[in-house]
């Protein structure tokens, strides 16, 4: 079972093109979480519509 208190490893993104001069909307969907086998465990609080989803490490809260 994940331990919803520790940080995830990564950040679930459905990604937008918005067409103006190549720039795009990154809406946060999920997280995931590594496990003891070496893959992740991946919940999801939205599907995106074109099914392509964009796993990013977590930025630090310093990071702009």
């Amino acid at each position: 079972m994940t331990n919803p208190t520790k940080k995830p490893a990564l950040i679930a993104y459905a990604v937008t093109d918005t067409g103006d001069e190549g720039k795009s909307f990154f809406n946060r969907i999920g997280v995931a979480w590594a496990n003891s086998k070496g893959g992740y465990k991946i919940i999801l609080a939205a599907t995106p519509v074109n099914g392509e989803i964009l796993l990013l490490p977590p930025k630090d809260k310093d990071e702009d």
